[in-house]
């Protein structure tokens, strides 16, 4: 896989298993639904109480295993991590449609939700995917 192969891969896909550090140094793992938004980044809607939420916002970074369409077909994505806090309901939409495919039918209850439930995103950037075709397999890292 390539590059631009694997950026396509993350963008198609939006299963993923999200690593973080707990203060322990063990990983906290969970299951989520993401989407490569416009930016570049991949984005996870959470709560602001969730352990991976306190776990970003301590560490500044996270691991993404994204799942394919079978079991032989992932990518891992490290890099980078924040919460995005505030006044994120465009995003927290713009999100859903990009993993749904479709418009939510009620955006007023969507937006009631989702200040109810304190949501936030994680934003991860993809400074690190693996495994790629590249050096001997070898990862390939990115970013600044």
């Amino acid at each position: 896989m390539t590059e631009q192969e694997a950026r396509e891969f993350v963008a198609r896909h939006h299963r993923g298993v999200l690593a973080t550090l707990k203060r322990d140094g063990m990983p906290q793992l969970s299951n989520v639904v993401y989407a490569l938004d416009d930016d570049g980044r991949i984005k996870i809607s959470t709560t602001a109480t969730r352990a991976k939420t306190h776990n970003v916002r301590r560490t500044g970074r996270a691991a993404l295993a994204v799942q394919g369409d079978n079991w032989g077909q992932y990518l891992v994505v490290e890099g980078r991590a924040e919460v995005l806090a505030g006044d994120v309901l465009a995003d927290l939409r713009r999100i859903y449609v990009k993993i749904r495919g479709e418009e939510h039918p009620d955006w007023a209850e969507f937006d009631a939700a989702m200040r109810r439930e304190q949501r936030v995103l994680l934003a991860l950037d993809l400074d690190k995917l693996y495994p790629l075709e590249r050096d001997g397999g070898a990862a390939i890292r990115f970013g600044r």
